[in-house]
């Protein structure tokens, strides 16, 4: 049920006029960075940040446009050689697949992604976003795709515009050691922008233009033959990523508020966001961290400071777009390097040696994958390869659990009937669930292990909540190579459940005899053991399971 609060108002309305201001210089720039303009970017904003606030699962986040969403964004202008409607048209289908994530559960599977690859894929996001901004800083408007504007590099640095250069990194420094103590009033962003452009009016610097007033017109989604394919391609890649970085930031929000998010609402909240930019012209967006940390700590907590920043960007665009127009590209492509330079995750890249070597490994393929391929293949690859190798893992622990049982066990009565045995029962027993990683090596254990000597089989199952299909057939595998060697097998301790999926895999199963405790497991082993040699002298017995 929606509930907006009204109990920090004033905290909420100080941090969503923060927040707004801040958000202010990145959207302008964004939204250039993406190909649509810098009303594309406001607009997005707009659209993302009322609508995410108003619907999402964690109330004091900022959404608006972001590094990981632009990129995708700036890929697909070039694909689609900038037609506006199809990738207004992908923004959409990206706020509609959110939306379904949000109602089929998948948000709380989206936190399962492993950390190497978040910051893999996000140091690649960052690495790219800087790329694609150092032929604008020189001067130059190179081609769309980070492969294309390193290959224009040498030609941007055969010809260099020291203007634009000096002004764009001049805006950089700015924005990096503008002094706390005036940031609580102008962010650093925000006075790297007026700076730079006050600057800029005394130079003869590229700058955006004529830029639109008022209220945005609505983009209804098209489809084109030949290109619907790749339109929803882009869609789905967007909707992954603002899930993952909407995500993110709530994890962060929840830290600095004590509090917790719902996952799911926030996806839907997300996606409606996403799917009403996508129809005013707006750029997809997600939960944006740094923006989310100003709002909390200028005192916002609920829904109203995410609704108060996205109010106070539709303000300006109504009022203040004249003024816009004279921000010169070095000056935003300045900003966006800074943006760059901190979603790289420098944090982890500092202690990577310190760590596992296989995680780092990982890291690095997934940041040089998102650079040099695409985004989707490099988040795939990295999320398969991070699951075999805690799969590896998992099924190493598991071969370590498989211990055949001493001559020697603790409890008196069952050591009783084991040292009756003399040598002719061979226990296994098995430790925690039972996975197909396991299974491959696990018949091949037991048959090494294994007394020669041993009439009977014992596997103890009193440790193992779980059996998935492939460990039953490797039970299968253990009963039948018991039966072809002359062997009784005998299980112990399987609970409803592992009796359940063992019965319905292993065709052998009417053989095998079933236990609830070892206890009754070795007193039928010493019956059959007894009964093998009454049929040696002629004697049968027949033995009762």
């Amino acid at each position: 049920m929606l509930k907006i609060s009204t109990s920090n108002l004033r905290g909420d309305l100080t941090g969503g006029l923060t927040a707004g201001i801040v958000a202010l210089p990145l959207a302008l720039a964004l939204g250039v960075a993406s190909g649509l303009g810098p009303m594309a970017g406001l607009y997005g904003a707009i659209a993302v940040g009322f609508f995410a606030s108003l619907f999402g699962g964690t109330p004091s986040q900022i959404s608006g446009p972001t590094g990981p969403m632009v990129v995708v964004l700036a890929g697909l202008f070039a694909s689609l050689s900038g037609n506006v409607e199809l990738i207004l048209t992908a923004v959409v289908m990206a706020g509609v697949f959110q939306i379904v994530f949000g109602l089929l559960g998948v948000g709380q599977y989206i936190r399962l992604v492993p950390y190497p690859v978040i910051s893999g894929f996000m140091s690649g996001i960052g690495a790219i976003i800087i790329i694609l901004q150092l032929g604008r800083l020189m001067g130059h408007e190179p081609p769309g795709g980070t492969i294309g504007a390193l290959e224009y590099l040498p030609q941007a640095l055969a010809d260099i515009n020291f203007v634009t250069l000096a002004l764009g990194i001049g805006t950089l420094l700015i924005a990096y050691k503008w002094p706390a103590a005036l940031g609580k009033y102008v962010p650093g962003a925000l006075a790297a922008l007026i700076i730079g452009t006050l600057v800029s009016l005394a130079l003869s610097v590229p700058v955006l233009g004529d830029i639109p007033t008022g209220l945005p017109s609505i983009h209804w989604p098209t489809f084109t033959e030949g290109n619907t394919f790749l339109v929803l391609e882009a869609a789905f890649i967007l909707a992954i990523l603002g899930a993952i970085d909407s995500l993110l930031t709530s994890l962060v929000a929840d830290n600095m508020t004590r509090t917790r998010h719902d996952s799911n609402r926030e996806l839907i909240g997300q996606g409606i966001g996403n799917t009403v930019a996508g129809l005013i012209g707006g750029i997809a967006g997600a939960g944006a961290t740094m923006r989310t940390v100003v709002n909390i700590r200028s005192g916002g907590k609920d829904r109203i400071s995410g609704m108060t920043h996205a109010l106070v960007l539709l303000a300006i665009v109504l009022g203040l777009s004249p003024l816009a127009a004279k921000i010169p590209h070095a000056v935003l492509a300045g900003i966006l390097v800074k943006v760059g330079l901190d979603i790289i995750d420098w944090g982890y890249l500092k202690r990577a040696h310190t760590g596992p070597r296989w995680d780092f490994a990982l890291m690095a393929l997934v940041l040089g994958l998102t650079v040099f391929v695409d985004l989707i293949t490099a988040v795939g690859v990295g999320v398969v390869l991070a699951a075999l190798a805690y799969v590896r893992q998992v099924a190493q622990l598991q071969l370590e659990e498989l211990n055949q049982l001493p001559e020697g066990l603790d409890d008196p009565e069952e050591n009783e009937l084991l040292e009756k045995a003399g040598g002719k029962v061979s226990i296994f027993s098995f430790g925690g669930p039972l996975s197909f990683g396991a299974a491959a090596d696990l018949g091949h254990h037991v048959r090494e292990r294994v007394r020669e000597r041993s009439q009977v089989l014992i596997l103890d199952f009193t440790r193992v909540p779980v059996v998935d299909v492939s460990a039953a057939m490797a039970v299968e595998t253990i009963t039948s190579d018991a039966q072809a060697a002359g062997r009784e097998l005998v299980i112990c301790g399987a609970t409803a459940n592992v009796i359940k999926v063992l019965d319905s895999i292993n065709t052998h199963q009417a053989n095998v005899r079933m236990f609830k405790t070892r206890l009754e497991a070795l007193d039928c082993a010493l019956r059959i053991i007894e009964d093998n040699e009454n049929n040696s002298r002629g004697d049968s017995k027949p033995v009762n399971a």
